[in-house]
């Protein structure tokens, strides 16, 4: 699957699937957090790309609230949710 850019990933709750299917893309991606992949935060943000998903991370890391990624990306407000959940733990964490 990962020829075509698809992804499985089985878990409990969203968080836990979602950090499951981003480390399964590549090694390199740890899951869902900080990343040097995106230039443009907006533009990302704004075009479903590739790098999309990484870009929410790092506008969650700037600031961003989920009503002004909703309001840029048309993402459902539920999963912008969950990835802000994931946002802030890694800042508790860390």
């Amino acid at each position: 699957m990962k020829s075509v850019g698809e992804v499985m990933a089985i878990g409990r709750t969203f968080e836990e699937t979602i950090q499951k299917a981003i480390r399964c893309i590549d090694d390199q991606f740890p899951g869902f957090g900080q990343h040097n992949y995106v230039d443009d935060i907006d533009y990302e943000i704004a075009n479903p790309t590739d790098n999309r998903l990484f870009a929410i991370a790092a506008a969650f890391k700037k600031g961003y609230s989920v009503d002004k990624i909703n309001e840029m990306s048309a993402i459902d407000k539920w999963f912008l949710t969950r990835l802000e959940r994931l946002s802030k733990t890694e800042k508790t964490i860390s």
